[in-house]
């Protein structure tokens, strides 16, 4: 039983599907089909069942799924005490975080990092908002975690950046003033983020607290996207600033009637044994909120 094939079973089981396996593990679909097959042929039993609607786990899977975990987890386990020995001299640090961090913020971070200590690397994944990051910290698959405050008593947090909600309108009409006022906001057919992203709450509530209903029009997964369909006058957009960068030529920036903003930090998994290299990338956060003040409308 090689550990290879504990990884692919597991990844399967996450996902239900064996290409969504194979992208998270940056593997093709035929060879972590072939690791499942191998291993299933060695233990004799059906751990999958394969059908139309993906792989789901069969009651014997059910029942190893947890043991497959835990071998996983203790072979991270023993490359951190690994990672421990080497100090500053080696190793690798594990971030997670959503999009809009992973480009206005890790890069520079991570070359002023790395200028400091090349011998240690650095891994990013990404993921659709906070809640994914937090998961990660929580399964070990992530040392440093960039995520909302405030958060969990299961974290320590470090705040490094607020970054404020802008209202993005289409390049005609102009304004005369960025100032908008909530009888201007709802005027426009709005661009939301869909009701499963944790920028749908807070927009939603802060103007259900001014007496406001928003005139949703369309709600939208990807940051992207609602720029594109702001800039074809398809309606306005409330977005957070590190989403928008940069603003593509034409679209006005204004300021929502009562400031909003989401207040972004850094976190580690509490009580965690962490490596040198996690707190010295840390220390290598320091200012990065700098980008933020600096573009704040």
């Amino acid at each position: 039983m090689k550990l290879s094939q504990i990884r692919a079973f597991v990844a399967v089981a996450d996902h239900c599907n064996f290409s969504e396996a194979a992208l998270h593990l940056d593997l093709s679909q035929s060879a972590v089909s072939h690791a499942i097959a191998s291993l299933e042929e060695e233990l004799g039993v059906q751990l999958l069942a394969r059908g139309r609607h993906g792989a789901n786990l069969t009651p014997v899977g059910k029942r190893v799924i947890e043991q497959a975990r835990q071998m996983l987890q203790l072979q991270d386990a023993i490359a951190k005490e690994a990672n421990l020995e080497k100090g500053l001299q080696g190793g690798t640090v594990r971030l997670a975080a959503f999009r809009s961090v992973a480009t206005h913020i890790l890069p520079s971070a991570i070359a002023r990092f790395r200028r400091k200590f090349p011998k240690i690397a650095v891994t990013i994944i990404e993921h659709f908002d906070h809640v994914g990051v937090e998961q990660a910290l929580r399964e070990g698959r992530a040392d440093i975690g960039f995520t909302h405050i405030p958060a969990t008593d299961e974290f320590e947090v470090w705040e490094i950046v607020r970054d404020n909600y802008v209202v993005l309108l289409p390049p005609t009409p102009k304004l005369r003033n960025s100032q908008l006022t909530w009888e201007q906001l709802v005027s426009h057919p709005l661009i939301f983020p869909c009701a499963n992203d944790t920028c749908y709450t807070g927009i939603h509530n802060h103007f259900l607290a001014s007496g406001f209903q928003p005139n949703i029009a369309y709600e939208v997964n990807e940051d992207s996207t609602i720029v594109s369909m702001v800039m074809q006058g398809l309606g306005a957009a409330i977005m957070p600033l590190l989403a928008v960068e940069p603003v593509p030529t034409g679209i006005q920036v204004c300021k929502l009637p009562v400031p909003l903003e989401r207040v972004i930090g850094t976190a580690v998994l509490s009580n965690a044994l962490h490596i040198p290299a996690v707190f010295a990338f840390l220390d290598a956060l320091k200012n990065v909120g700098q980008f933020s003040e600096k573009a704040a409308v």
